[in-house]
């Protein structure tokens, strides 16, 4: 799973990095926790890149409250195109969640060790992300939510744990963002010495 992550960059890093017009104002967290409202980069209705503040834990359009996002800060690859909760932003609604780092615990309770794992190659990276509208139906309030994808754990992460996150290549930005057939392939864990893992 995924449930903390590193996001230090500056909102112009983010900008050149994901070809989008403008960033909203945040404060850089080297520490993202669910239910924090953090920068996705979508398609907006025009087609184009955006990026806007979404909060983590994707919450479905019939979720009764904002609490059941905290049930959906990670959807699994294996099962996100069919299970209720995430089958409508699979097919439609993909986003790219950036990253400098995640994070992973290993050890047993009591002796835990923090673990951060980032790219080599690439100190800003994209983490792969569905996104949802959600509408209170006493205020009408709207809140755009995020899941982060994960897979099975590549050979650097099996022993700190069994799943990850699905990193993309920058090169397939664009495929991911637009859904179609064969994006699936895109659901594979990142080859294991494309990473570094030291203790956070």
């Amino acid at each position: 799973m995924c449930g903390r992550y590193d996001l230090s960059d500056s909102p112009a890093a983010i900008r050149a990095k994901f070809s989008v017009p403008a960033v909203p104002g945040f404060a850089a967290n080297a520490d993202w926790r669910p239910t924090d409202r953090a920068p996705i980069v979508r398609l907006a209705a025009d087609g184009e890149r955006e990026c806007v503040l979404a909060r983590w834990g994707l919450v479905p359009p019939w979720a009764p409250d904002l609490k059941f996002g905290s049930r959906c800060i990670n959807a699994r690859a294996e099962t996100v195109a069919s299970l209720p909760a995430f089958r409508s932003a699979w097919r439609k609604r993909r986003c790219l969640v950036p990253a400098n780092a995640f994070f992973e615990w290993s050890g047993a309770k009591g002796q835990r060790l923090k673990w951060r794992i980032s790219l080599r190659e690439e100190p800003l990276f994209a983490l792969a992300g569905l996104w949802e509208w959600w509408q209170d139906r006493a205020s009408g309030e709207g809140v755009a939510s995020y899941t982060i994808v994960t897979c099975a754990a590549n050979a650097a992460i099996a022993p700190l744990h069994d799943r990850m996150p699905v990193i993309l290549r920058e090169t397939d930005y664009a495929r991911w963002l637009a859904p179609a057939a064969g994006t699936e392939a895109l659901l594979a864990p990142i080859e294991a010495d494309t990473l570094q893992i030291a203790r956070a």
